[in-house]
């Protein structure tokens, strides 16, 4: 069990977004998710729990390194009025992790709870693939409001998915609901959609769980290669019909 007695300064509500399998595109979801949040005039952050493999500073474009106040937290890096903490502002780039999972969970214990968080109306933490530690001991000694599943719409992403949701429920975790990633390829030459991961797979797991279905995002170029850049799909192309997407989810969500 879980306790929820208790809250972090700075912070009001907590959101774990996992997928229980990597190369989901969860990562790119959360920042997206962020910014359209933030873009509807909320206080956003974002936590980088993957210690192993951390993607959120690539992904906003920043190198920065975190300002130590007071010899007890660090400030966290805004970027696109995100605040953001990651152990890939601490640590160079190309330096592995050589780190047991005592040392992980301690290493997220003290990004989220020394990190000095501005009166955030929403943190999004971006969980790492698995239900292992870090999952485990987030969602039992974090006062978490929620969690959002991501999965494609193949049999083998949703399996690992079903075993995120199953873990959040026996810890009492609300779940907010599902968002279906890489749902369709859309061919910008000829305009065939193909459903390369299948169909359905995220509605028939929502039915099965009874949890929404939040929204069904495309597989499509401009998202990862936006990603990359360093300048998300939300800030890069807010007008267009896939910010429009993220959007909805975050409506959604609040």
């Amino acid at each position: 069990m879980r306790s929820t007695s208790f809250s972090i300064p700075g912070i009001k509500k907590i959101i774990a977004i996992a997928s229980g399998k990597g190369g989901v595109g969860k990562s790119t979801t959360t920042v997206n998710l962020a910014l359209a949040l933030a873009s509807q005039n909320h206080r956003v952050g974002i936590l980088d729990a993957d210690i192993y493999g951390p993607n959120q500073p690539h992904m906003l474009g920043s190198t920065e390194k975190p300002v130590l106040r007071d010899n007890d937290h660090f400030e966290p890096v805004v970027r696109f009025g995100l605040q953001t903490m990651s152990m890939g502002y601490l640590v160079d780039s190309e330096d592995p992790m050589v780190w047991r999972g005592p040392m992980v969970v301690k290493a997220l214990h003290q990004m989220l709870y020394f990190t000095a968080w501005d009166n955030l109306d929403y943190l999004l933490i971006d969980l790492p693939p698995g239900t292992g530690d870090v999952q485990l001991t987030l969602s039992q000694k974090t006062p978490l409001n929620a969690a959002i599943i991501v999965t494609t719409p193949q049999d083998v992403a949703l399996l690992d998915a079903r075993r995120g949701l199953v873990m959040f429920r026996k810890v009492n975790v609300p779940i907010l609901g599902v968002i279906e990633n890489m749902s369709v390829y859309h061919c910008e030459h000829c305009g065939h959609d193909a459903a390369i991961f299948g169909e359905g797979g995220a509605a028939k797991l929502c039915a099965e769980f009874d949890v929404p279905l939040l929204g069904k995002l495309p597989l499509a170029l401009k998202i990862r290669a936006q990603a990359d850049a360093g300048v998300p799909m939300v800030i890069a192309e807010p007008e267009s019909d896939i910010s429009q997407k993220y959007q909805e989810i975050a409506r959604k969500i609040v």
